[in-house]
C-alpha cells in the first residue's frame, strides 16, 4: 500500500459515489476540507496519512467491504509507482 495509492482509493471512491473529496468528507462527518490535496502532504512535503477512524468511515460509505476496499488500494498503489 503506498500514500498515493490510498488517496486514490479514498478520490475513487468519491468519484464512484458521484461526489467530490469534499462531499465524500462532508458524507463521512468531517471538515470539507478533509480529503483536498493540498492537505495530503505537510509543508514539509512530508505525507499525511488518513487515520484508522476515518478510512472507516471511507468503507462505510462506500458499501465496500474492507477487502475490496483495500484491494483497491493495492491496484491503485501499483499503478502509482
Amino acid at each position: 500500500m503506498t500514500h498515493s495509492g490510498l488517496w486514490a482509493a479514498i478520490d475513487k471512491v468519491a468519484e464512484l459515489l458521484h461526489l467530490s473529496p469534499s462531499g465524500l468528507a462532508k458524507e463521512c462527518g468531517l471538515d470539507a476540507t478533509a480529503f483536498n490535496p493540498s492537505k495530503r502532504l505537510s509543508k514539509y512535503d512530508q505525507e499525511r496519512w488518513p487515520s484508522g477512524k476515518t478510512i472507516s468511515l471511507v468503507i462505510e460509505k462506500s458499501g465496500m467491504t474492507e477487502s475490496e476496499f483495500f484491494e483497491m488500494v493495492r491496484e491503485l498503489s501499483g499503478k502509482s509507482k
